[in-house]
């Protein structure tokens, strides 16, 4: 028998516990958190009086008063106007100093990275420089990207060591492979390039998660991260595009040309610095931007859907084939991803316990048709391979598509077992997370192990 006695239920500290979580979500402001706290007290109240314990009755209330995430959006509906506030003005109360500090310095380095190599005497317009930049081009940003996160987990010298041996890995593949001059679209130095940002992303993903990649309900929110990501860097760049434009305006009525500055240093020092500045806004205000995101999957999916649907109608109808052109390729296996990149964060945003709903039957829809596309590109690619020939461009082609191939077969078949209410959506969130490290993975063959089979050409 344990003779320990059970901890002892402190009414006053988990009221405290409950108001501390509520308040890190900026949507919730101090009177809107004294106003619930009331609520909460008046529920406890009521219940210990028809005789509940007061851990029984805290419990019930709180699962009365509702979660989080449902009270930030019923504040969010009352007070519209705080998303755009909340976009632009962190909460004071967890407003650290030291972060933005440590975020511009590392803006700062990805910035002076990319010019570097001009400041040594090297000119983005000669080719080997065109190399140069070609190969490192991802290297200059999202290393710094990594080292916020080393900062921000608290991974110490541990993690800053094996982030920057990573990094240092990379950048010898990258460097000291023999690569060929880039004479067509099928360089294996151009395949390397293209593939080296997923592996840094998917290492990235290892720091944000903080404990190596073994927690499920973090990679999910790495995922939820990823797509914020995109988000706040477009809206960055729509905001540099017109800062770009301001100043050739305006200097431009004194009669001083500074196209030279635009082009060489505001536009390409501020995409690598914005790297980093979009993960730091991520990471500081995603209850806002955690409000639009869902929004906009839910807008795109449908037109995707729709789009994919009379695609496969018309080829049934007018009889037609893929053209095995690349281009058209190209550009199925980019909606492909893009498709691919919509179902990820519809997973990840989506709550588990929530019934199953129209979106989930719209979502398998997408996956299916997605699949139906994926299935009939792959035989063009097989085509063109058997006429045409092996090249490193058509192996990481096919290889990508086999990739999305079965990741999308699971999708389908995981997501119409739980439309069926014979799995949980567990399962589906179990899938998608366990196959994340697959895409790293081939990216990092087409790295390291592609210019060795193709001979660097």
């Amino acid at each position: 028998m344990n003779s320990n006695p059970p901890n002892p239920f402190h009414l006053t500290e988990s009221l405290h516990q409950w108001r501390s979580q509520l308040a890190r979500n900026p949507a919730l402001k101090s009177e809107d958190l004294d106003e619930l706290e009331d609520h909460l007290q008046s529920h406890i109240e009521a219940l210990t009086a028809a005789g509940l314990k007061a851990d029984e009755a805290f419990l019930i209330a709180c699962k009365r008063v509702g979660e989080v995430n449902n009270l930030s959006e019923q504040y969010a509906e009352v007070h519209s106007g705080r998303l755009w506030h909340n976009l632009f003005q962190a909460s004071e109360t967890h407003r650290n100093p030291l972060d933005l500090i440590v975020v511009l310095v590392l803006a700062v380095a990805a910035a002076a990275l990319f010019k570097l190599p001009d400041l040594l005497g090297f000119a983005p317009v000669e080719s080997d420089t065109e190399f140069f930049y070609i190969r490192n081009i991802s290297l200059f940003c999202i290393p710094m990207l990594g080292f916020y996160f080393v900062y921000k987990r608290e991974l110490g010298r541990a993690g800053f060591v094996v982030w920057a041996a990573s990094v240092v890995a990379l950048a010898l593949v990258l460097n000291l492979y023999p690569f060929q001059a880039i004479e067509n679209s099928h360089s294996t130095l151009l395949l390397a390039a293209l593939h080296v940002p997923i592996v840094l992303w998917f290492l990235v993903g290892v720091l944000y998660t903080g404990d190596y990649w073994q927690s499920t309900a973090k990679q999910m929110n790495f995922i939820r991260f990823s797509g914020e990501f995109v988000i706040y860097y477009v809206l960055i760049a729509l905001g540099g595009a017109v800062v770009a434009l301001f100043t050739l305006g305006m200097f431009s009525f004194i009669g001083i040309h500074v196209e030279w500055f635009v082009q060489l240093w505001l536009i390409p020092c501020g995409a690598m610095g914005a790297v980093v500045v979009a993960g730091w806004l991520v990471e500081a205000k995603q209850s806002a931007i955690e409000n639009m995101a869902p929004v906009l999957t839910r807008l795109f999916t449908p037109m995707f859907a729709a789009l994919l649907l009379v695609f496969l109608i018309t080829m049934l109808v007018t009889g037609r084939n893929f053209d095995i052109q690349r281009e058209l390729l190209i550009g199925l296996d980019l909606m492909l991803v893009l498709v691919l990149g919509l179902v990820l964060y519809a997973v990840s945003s989506r709550e588990p316990a929530a019934p199953v709903n129209y979106f989930d039957k719209l979502l398998l829809l997408l996956i299916v048709s997605a699949l139906a596309v994926n299935i009939l590109a792959l035989g063009a690619m097989i085509g063109r391979i058997s006429h045409m020939g092996f090249t490193p461009n058509r192996v990481a082609a096919l290889g990508e598509n086999i990739v999305l191939l079965v990741s999308l077969t699971g999708y389908a078949w995981l997501y119409g077992q739980f439309l069926r209410r014979r799995i949980g959506f567990h399962s589906i969130e179990r899938w998608q997370t366990g196959y994340v490290p697959v895409y790293a993975a081939w990216a990092l063959i087409v790295v390291a192990v592609f210019p060795l089979v193709f001979g660097f050409a």
